[in-house]
């Protein structure tokens, strides 16, 4: 018959509840050693001053010069009044009369008068009354003057055109807009220009350049100077 081990005799029965009891007491020893604070003891310092010492110490008193004050300024000198006679001579000033009578002779005087050169003004080709003419229009009724001079500038135009060949390379086409300067003598001067590209740009700067010269515009019967805005239109085929 084999002897029963008795329960209570088992040592291991409550070691895992013992185990952590300890666990959680190392802990808290731990702990509380990390957040124990010393501070060093600081003596207490004192200073008193002895005000008293200081009042009683014997102030040394300057002793006051007594300077005698300035002596007063000399009492001044009398004016010397001198008499001077009234022996200067007054030359009198005569006003004359404005007045004429029936005797006295006018003398007509001629006034200059300056005449400022009129400074000439652009005007549009639109409203200017003697439109700039062609040679080939000279002679032509002013209703007809605008139609001569579009017809001769446009057979300029396509008599000096020349596509540019880099643009023609390139694919470039539009229309250029020329904004040129009739001068009074017959001459041409190019105001702007308005174009997709140079090259474009400087061949329609080189065609209205070209324009022979022509006869100036007119305004009361004077040369004027007139403006006109022309386009080129450049395509390729």
């Amino acid at each position: 018959m084999e002897p029963k081990k008795n329960p209570k005799a088992d040592l291991t029965r409550n070691s895992g509840l013992y185990f952590a009891i300890g666990l959680a007491l190392v802990l808290f020893i731990t702990w509380q050693a990390i957040e124990w604070k010393t501070y060093e003891k600081q003596e207490k310092f004192e200073y008193s001053m002895d005000v008293d010492e200081l009042l009683d110490e014997e102030v040394p008193i300057t002793e006051q010069l007594n300077t005698p004050p300035p002596p007063p300024p000399p009492p001044a000198a009398p004016e010397v009044i001198e008499v001077v006679e009234d022996e200067a001579e007054v030359e009198e000033t005569i006003i004359e009369s404005t007045e004429t009578d029936q005797e006295e002779e006018i003398v007509e005087v001629e006034e200059i008068v300056e005449v400022e050169e009129e400074i000439a003004v652009d005007v549009p080709f639109t409203v200017i009354e003697d439109k700039p003419m062609f040679p080939a229009c000279k002679n032509v009724p002013k209703n007809q003057q605008f139609q001569c001079f579009k017809e001769n500038l446009d057979k300029h135009v396509r008599k000096t055109f020349r596509y540019p060949e880099i643009a023609q390379e390139m694919g470039i086409q539009g229309r250029v807009y020329v904004n040129f300067r009739i001068n009074k003598d017959g001459t041409i001067t190019i105001l702007n220009t308005r174009a997709p590209d140079k090259s474009l740009d400087e061949e329609a700067k080189r065609i209205i350049n070209s324009l022979p010269k022509l006869i100036p515009g007119k305004q009361r019967g004077k040369p004027t100077p007139v403006t006109f805005a022309y386009p080129i239109v450049f395509k390729l085929n």
